[in-house]
């Protein structure tokens, strides 16, 4: 829908076209600050679990203030799953893959690549996901 510079009589009227251009502007500024596109947080969880906890937490926070809704499951399925458990831990990740596959980006945390990581990375790669790498500082770099 165009807006008309001129009244339903033909007449140039300034006032309302510019209060309906500016209620237009604002409209499309919000909406464009409303997407927020979804990423899957990839980091380690095993190991110095408490140290990757916040480290993951941290990454989030990271993520969050780039303008994305972080998602991270390996902070959430350890709250009502063992990690040690090796069936609990398979479907853990195969819940992992399926989170993941709802995602725009898949962000990659930390020097090394865990087990768990290199299962979610493989499948992101077969599905074409755009992959994004960073330090350990977040730092964005090529590949870890």
């Amino acid at each position: 829908m165009s807006i008309n510079k001129f009244n339903h009589e033909g007449y140039y009227d300034p006032t309302p076209y510019e209060a309906l251009r500016n209620v237009s502007r604002e409209e499309k500024a919000a909406s464009k600050a409303a997407f927020r596109p979804l990423v899957y947080i990839c980091s380690p969880f095993s190991g110095d679990t408490e140290g990757n906890i916040k480290r993951a937490q941290d990454f989030c926070r990271f993520a969050l203030k780039k303008g994305n809704i972080p998602l991270a499951p390996h902070l959430m399925f350890p709250q009502f799953m063992d990690d040690k458990n090796e069936e609990e831990r398979d479907l853990a990740i195969f819940m992992d893959i399926i989170l993941m596959g709802k995602c725009q980006e898949v962000w990659v945390l930390g020097d090394v690549i865990s087990k768990g990581m290199s299962i979610e990375i493989e499948k992101a790669k077969k599905r074409r996901q755009p992959i994004r790498y960073f330090n350990k500082d977040f730092k964005e770099v090529d590949s870890l």
